[in-house]
């Protein structure tokens, strides 16, 4: 089994080192006894990649399927061919405005043609992307531009007003704004524009903004062509990422990626698929944003290397729009969260589809409900494949097996189960007192494996958190079975999982205590049937006349929609340890109490 390379004594896993646990005692024999329960031809080892970095695998996938589609957008296709010219025009012009290897270029893009060639583009002249939520409020923009350092951003015009505002204290330089029509054509493209004029003027979608030192993409792209493009030689250990996330302490810190991460997780995910997919004729159905690191691997990188056909869904809850695509399309593999299958499958125009062409419908993020699986499969005849990961893990660190008869037969995994470990990944569970469980006995999952993050972005302290003896450690419990599958039994953490998106108490606790109404905050997570989870803050008033629409229409000023908290409780006072620490597991237990004495319908 492969380990991950012994890290420099001066990086930040180096350090982590110093402050492990002690020494404990030899592990159970559970190491390695997945093997036995990997689909034929699927290798233990994923071995050497044959790329040297994420732009010499761009660079040869584009050439080999040149003359395929590679995007879809609002039914405008980008041909392989196309999508490496234009990433290359991108590349040129960000080295004539004198970006310089190893500085973080920003994307707040949604699912567009625009997102693959900034992605690229800036991968080409060995920058490091930091993606972006397009949604994120000022506040939220303002940190990760300020934490990463970012000179340069690439911007949908309809968020440029949030940028506009979030960028006093940042180091951004240069900014490039896009619309939604831009690329949906070359030359006069009529319908771009017919676009672009609907959404500014009649839908009146983009907010006025005022950013004079802003440059419009597509003459970036025009100037960008006509210039000389010097390659740049990035290596495996050259970061290629700051994939955000939460932590312990709730704070978004940007997750290193090397190119070495992503490219060994993009060859784990191929090795795993074998020959279940098609290099010929694969259409991917892309609904979950490339920003995210789910759909990043899977669809942009994982297809990349398929020479698959990925349909871009820019908004996924305007499920009217979505439709309208999808009848003009077929898709053979689909990728999604729970909460996307059930809005799928509450949709009568899409059950009513023909899915004789599924081959792949994959699930992660967040836990499948069975629910919701045993409906997919009752409508399309097919199996959701789920499997686990984590940002820090780029993301893919178990798999079910994607062996379609046996998926379509109800046989491919023990129910509730996230895979098996994915070739050249290791795992195991520590348990509370610093042993290793054996089969059967929960503890916290902790990952080895070439896919495993260099660490926190200047965040030595959080870096030292999460990794333990070489471990990275993930703050999920889970059980492994005699047969290799793993199931997740609860969380250590106290980040709260809604729609697959992490969502952590202090953050949301932290805006609240800013309302002047607020004395004392906790926030939890409570179970839906849709979103997985949503977010609930209990609440000691200093104000007695607030009210909970008006701190929900506070949080809404401050935090993503998917953050801000949909059931507000008003308390005389808060569960508190003897030092005064607010009791969140308290309060959960009640909530858990109270969800078991209702009548079941």
């Amino acid at each position: 089994m492969s380990e991950t390379p012994q890290p420099d004594p001066a990086s930040p896993v180096a350090a982590s080192a110093q402050l492990a646990a002690p020494p404990q005692a030899a592990p159970p024999n559970t190491d390695g006894i997945w093997y036995a329960s990997y689909p034929p031809g699927v290798p233990r080892e994923i071995g050497a990649s044959q790329y040297a970095s994420l732009t010499h695998f761009f660079d040869d996938c584009t050439a080999r399927f040149s003359e395929r589609v590679a995007y879809v957008s609002a039914g405008s296709p980008m041909t392989y061919a196309a999508l490496a010219r234009k990433a290359t025009a991108f590349a040129s012009w960000l080295q004539g405005a004198g970006v310089q290897r190893g500085e973080r270029v920003a994307i707040m893009l949604p699912n567009t043609l625009q997102y693959p060639v900034a992605l690229f583009g800036a991968l080409k002249v060995g920058a490091v992307v930091v993606n972006v939520n397009p949604l994120y409020t000022v506040r939220e923009l303002a940190h990760q531009l300020q934490d990463s350092g970012a000179q340069t951003i690439v911007v949908f015009e309809n968020f440029a007003a949030t940028l506009e505002a979030a960028l006093p204290g940042t180091q951004v330089q240069r900014i490039l704004v896009t619309a939604l029509g831009d690329l949906l054509g070359e030359g006069v493209n009529l319908k771009g524009r017919f676009i672009n004029v609907m959404l500014r003027h009649v839908k009146k979608m983009v907010p006025p903004y005022h950013l004079p030192q802003a440059v419009r993409l597509l003459d970036a792209l025009a100037q960008g062509a006509h210039a000389p493009h010097a390659p740049v030689a990035t290596h495996a250990d050259d970061l290629a990422f700051l994939q955000y996330t939460g932590g312990t302490t709730g704070v978004a810190k940007g997750a290193m990626l090397t190119h070495g991460n992503v490219l060994a997780n993009v060859q784990q995910a191929k090795a795993w698929v074998g020959n279940q997919l098609d290099a010929k004729a694969e259409t991917v159905l892309t609904p979950l944003p490339l920003y995210h690191i789910y759909s990043l691997t899977i669809n942009a990188l994982i297809f990349l290397a398929l020479g698959g056909r990925n349909i871009l869904i820019a908004n996924p809850r305007d499920m009217k729009r979505v439709m309208k695509v999808l009848r003009h399309e077929t898709f053979s593999c689909l990728s999604a969260v729970n909460t996307l299958y059930s809005a799928l499958l509450d949709n009568a125009e899409f059950r009513q589809r023909d899915f004789s062409g599924l081959k792949l419908a994959m699930a992660g993020g967040m836990a499948m409900q069975k629910a919701v699986a045993d409906r997919f499969r009752a409508v399309t005849g097919k199996s959701v494949v789920e499997g686990y990961g984590l940002t820090e893990c780029s993301p893919i660190v178990s798999m079910n097996p994607v062996d379609v008869e046996r998926a379509d037969a109800g046989q491919a995994h023990p129910e509730g189960s996230i895979g098996l470990p994915a070739p050249s990944t290791q795992v195991r569970f520590r348990k509370d007192d610093g042993t290793w469980a054996a089969i059967g006995e929960a503890g916290e999952l902790c990952v080895k494996g070439p896919q495993v993050m260099k660490g926190y972005w200047n965040r030595q302290d959080e870096t030292a958190k999460v990794f333990a003896d070489g471990w990275l450690t993930t703050g999920d419990i889970g059980v492994m079975d005699a047969r290799g599958y793993i199931r997740l039994v609860d969380r250590k953490k106290d980040m709260i999982l809604v729609s697959g998106f992490n969502v952590y108490p202090n953050e949301i606790e932290d805006v609240v205590a800013m309302h002047p109404g607020v004395r004392e905050v906790a926030a939890i997570g409570v179970p839906d049937p849709v979103q997985g989870e949503r977010v609930k803050v209990f609440i000691v008033k200093s104000d007695p006349t607030l009210t909970e629409d008006a701190l929900i229409q506070f949080c809404r000023q401050q935090l993503t929609g998917y953050k801000v908290p949909r059931i507000v409780e008003f308390r005389e006072s808060l569960p508190q340890s003897t030092v005064g620490k607010i009791l969140r597991r308290q309060l959960r237990d009640e909530e858990i109490a109270k969800a078991a004495k209702k009548p079941q319908t």
